[in-house]
């Protein structure tokens, strides 16, 4: 398992974790665990970004784009 270091939390925040952690009954590393399991297990990563695309904007409906037809392609320039 790796460890995490992390750095200049503020008083403020780390009080507030101290105290979640007490009412959990947990330590406070094992409070700060428990917070970032749920956080990054609440969405799984995707496959790709066209899945995370896909999966972001599912829900509000999709839409159908025309493609438009390609024009052909020049002769490339000579490079004499």
């Amino acid at each position: 398992m790796g460890n995490v270091m992390i750095r200049d939390i503020s008083d403020d925040i780390e009080q507030r974790l101290r105290i979640r952690a007490a009412e959990h009954g947990h330590s406070i590393e094992e409070e700060a665990r428990a917070i970032l399991r749920a956080a990054l297990t609440e969405y799984p990563p995707p496959t790709n970004l066209a899945s995370a695309i896909h999966d972001r904007f599912a829900p509000m409906g999709g839409v159908e784009l025309e493609i438009p037809t390609r024009e052909p392609m020049r002769d490339p320039p000579p490079f004499d």
